[in-house]
């Protein structure tokens, strides 16, 4: 556990001089002509908003099952850039990429023990969308998703080469910011002697918009491994976070904390908790005069 904590301090360590380092670094324009950070907080939750930000997002995961004793841990820290480009005057297109930087634990399912962990470069995503150029209403896109087998080590990823169709669609309202982003993945190519796979995740957001630039609400994925035992294969978290929009210098920067608690888990082994927290520099687009 000290390990743990020693992690997230250097995450959010992490994340903080990112912010700051945009702050200093980058010309923007002054504060009067920028967005309000009620606005931008809830841009932010929109792929296809105008809006250019820069994620840091770190995932605290505990996890348990019958094939291991007592309880493990892991980390997944995440970078994605969102820089979303018009398409003539009434389209946009964001591809979202995700670099994963993963710590997972050694398990020897035959025992059930754990001895340390791995860390290392994990499998890296794009998602692409296309879908109107929107603020407000109903907003939707549908583009398609990807994986592809960069991790360094075989326990941090999958092995395969994927793809297959995502979309989403969300109401962009006031108070209230829900919908949902879904994405699935079929292997195609890639290492023979691995898994091959069939992957399901639905995102679902639900915010609450609160004065001075906070919010309530969750974004957690229910996950569905076709692949997997019957008894494994769903992944149904529920959960509760806050978001804090602030300026950082000049730089807008949306800072996060949520926790999901999963009431249905694989059997064998699987997350019972995770821990969020994320900072998000936003920048100025080029698109936007």
């Amino acid at each position: 556990m000290g390990k743990l904590m020693k992690m997230m301090k250097m995450v959010l360590a992490a994340g903080l001089a990112i912010a700051a380092s945009f702050a200093v670094a980058q010309e923007v324009d002054e504060p009067g002509e920028l967005p309000s950070l009620e606005e931008i907080d809830r841009q932010l939750n929109n792929p296809l908003s105008k809006t250019w930000a820069l994620t840091l997002q770190d995932n605290i995961g505990i996890q348990e099952g019958e094939l291991v004793d007592g309880t493990t841990w892991n980390n997944l820290l995440f970078f994605q850039p969102l820089l979303p480009v018009p398409i003539g005057k009434k389209m946009m297109f964001s591809g979202r990429p995700v670099f994963p930087l993963v710590t997972a634990p050694n398990v020897d399912f035959s025992t059930g023990e754990t001895e340390g962990h791995t860390t290392g470069l994990g499998d890296i995503q794009l998602l692409t969308l296309v879908g109107p150029d929107k603020a407000d209403g109903w907003v939707w896109g549908a583009g398609a998703t990807f994986k592809f087998p960069t991790a360094s080590d075989p326990v941090l990823g999958q092995g395969q080469y994927q793809a297959g169709p995502a979309a989403m669609l969300l109401k962009m309202g006031r108070p209230w910011v829900y919908g949902f982003i879904f994405q699935h993945w079929e292997s195609f190519a890639g290492d023979d002697i691995r898994a091959d796979t069939g992957y399901t995740d639905f995102q679902y957001i639900i915010r609450y918009l609160l004065p001075k630039a906070w919010s309530m609400g969750a974004g957690p994925s229910i996950t569905y491994n076709r692949e997997a035992e019957s008894g494994d294969r769903w992944t149904v978290p529920i959960g509760l976070g806050v978001t804090k929009t602030v300026r950082i210098g000049k730089v807008p920067t949306k800072l996060r904390a949520e926790v999901h608690y999963s009431v249905v888990r694989p059997d064998s082994y699987g997350e019972v908790w995770n821990i969020r927290f994320q900072v998000t520099p936003v920048i100025k687009s080029p698109f936007i005069k």
